[in-house]
């Protein structure tokens, strides 16, 4: 533990003279109302995981008429983990996404999918946690070596682990890894395949209800990893460089979705339910309601504070997640996320 304080101290040192030498405020962060009888700019935006009531903002956007209001046309479409969120936009199928933020930086870290910018925090923390049931030998991190852990595939929980299994002294050798697509995995656990998840701690809800209404034993890697941000709002580099007008316009409409969402969980997983009959509506309103401390934790809904974000940056490389090198401005756009 020494060593790793020594290293984030380390990384965050570096990290923060990069965020001395750059500026956040040289461009304009105000709302930008969408031009007086213009068509509407038809964009694509994918969903973090599937249909779920994590994402029902968006279709909450889309049924209030925000996204209208805004000047936009947007086609709502199912997104997977965030490394597939992230090719979807580095492909040109998306111009939005939702997705870890986390998960994406590690990536970014690497080098891979480095062409996109942050444009909102859905969550002010990570929500990635283990997932377990009531009487299946798992209360503890370490009692998870030895079992198997269930994930959803190229998920921000599988990238994440490493970090978390150091710091909660978890031999992380001693896992063995199911992998599986999201909607696949309470039954996993449930059925006794798998004995944990590493997912959302706000799926917890849809988790009991698979399990017949067996209680869930929740771990949140929050406890162990303090300063990462859970699901944001990225578009392209190129879009927040040259038309921040049409971010600032997607980013207002959706912020607006997501603030009458967590005020109205029953309607917004109606709404969700309308557009998408397959959702669950007890699933969705139990994930927007555990999600909604993890929305307003912060001073302004979607606020990023690139400090914060430098610290976040600082604590990956001293997990040994990522190299040096990354900056928060080569992944958040500070003139377009709201102020913290």
């Amino acid at each position: 533990m020494k060593r790793y304080r020594a290293l984030l101290a380390s990384a965050l040192a570096v990290v923060l003279i990069g965020v001395a030498g750059c500026s956040s405020d040289t461009k304009d962060n105000s709302t930008t109302p969408a031009a007086e009888n213009k068509a509407p700019d038809k964009v694509t935006y994918l969903t973090a995981f599937g249909a779920v009531g994590r994402d029902a903002f968006a279709w909450v956007a889309q049924e209030k008429g925000y996204f209208k209001e805004a000047g936009l046309d947007v086609d709502i479409q199912l997104g997977a983990a965030t490394g597939e969120n992230l090719k979807g936009l580095a492909s040109g199928k998306a111009q939005f996404a939702n997705l870890d933020l986390i998960g994406a930086w590690i990536l970014a870290g690497k080098g891979e999918y480095k062409d996109f910018r942050a444009i909102a925090a859905i969550h002010q923390q990570t929500l990635v946690s283990i997932v377990a049931l009531e009487g299946g030998g798992i209360t503890a991190p370490k009692d998870l070596e030895g079992k198997k852990l269930g994930a959803a595939t190229g998920s921000v929980n599988q990238l994440l682990f490493p970090g978390y299994a150091k710091l909660a002294g978890i031999d992380a050798t001693k896992i063995q890894w199911v992998n599986a697509q999201p909607a696949q995995l309470p039954a996993l656990l449930a059925g006794g395949q798998v004995q944990a998840l590493s997912t959302f701690l706000i799926g917890s809800k849809g988790i009991e209800k698979a399990a017949g209404g067996k209680k869930a034993v929740v771990l949140p890697y929050s406890k162990f990893l303090g300063d990462l941000y859970g699901n944001g709002i990225i578009t392209t580099a190129k879009i927040a460089k040259e038309n921040p007008d049409l971010a600032k316009r997607f980013r207002d409409a959706s912020l607006k979705a997501l603030k009458y969402t967590i005020e109205h969980p029953d309607e917004a997983a109606q709404i969700l339910k309308k557009a998408q009959p397959a959702a669950d509506i007890t699933a969705a309103v139990g994930e927007i309601t555990l999600m909604t401390p993890y929305v307003t934790s912060g001073s302004a809904i979607g606020a990023m504070d690139q400090e914060r974000v430098a610290r976040a940056i600082a604590t990956l490389q001293a997990s040994e997640l990522i190299p040096a090198g990354l900056t928060p401005d080569s992944i958040v756009d500070f003139a377009i996320t709201p102020k913290a």
